[in-house]
């Protein structure tokens, strides 16, 4: 199933809202979408929704480092929510918790 990518936002919160295969093949996509969050006025905090990833692979956790150093380099705040269970063991096996607030 190829990925789907939605960005809403609502107030000073950006929301980017994944569904489908998180990996290498919507790299492209991936960054578009949080891009066009970032430069939206107002835009402090951004909520990443994985409620319909059902698979997230290594190429994934890379680019969410790299969303994670783009955020804080503008000062913004990110947040990864509604992880579904087999998308949280990658995260939870590979420490992002460490380095994400998951939610």
């Amino acid at each position: 199933m190829a990925m789907t990518i939605k960005t809403q936002v609502a107030q000073e919160t950006g929301t980017l809202s994944l569904e489908g295969r998180f990996d290498f093949n919507v790299q492209r996509d991936f960054r578009q979408g949080y891009e066009s969050l970032l430069h939206q006025p107002g835009v402090t905090r951004v909520e990443l929704d994985l409620r319909g990833v059902d698979y997230i692979d290594s190429s994934a956790l890379g680019m969410l480092l790299v969303l994670k150093e783009v955020m804080e380099k503008s000062r913004q705040q990110l947040t990864i929510t509604n992880c579904t269970d087999p998308v949280r063991k990658v995260l939870d096996v590979a420490n992002f918790g460490r380095l994400f607030v998951l939610v």
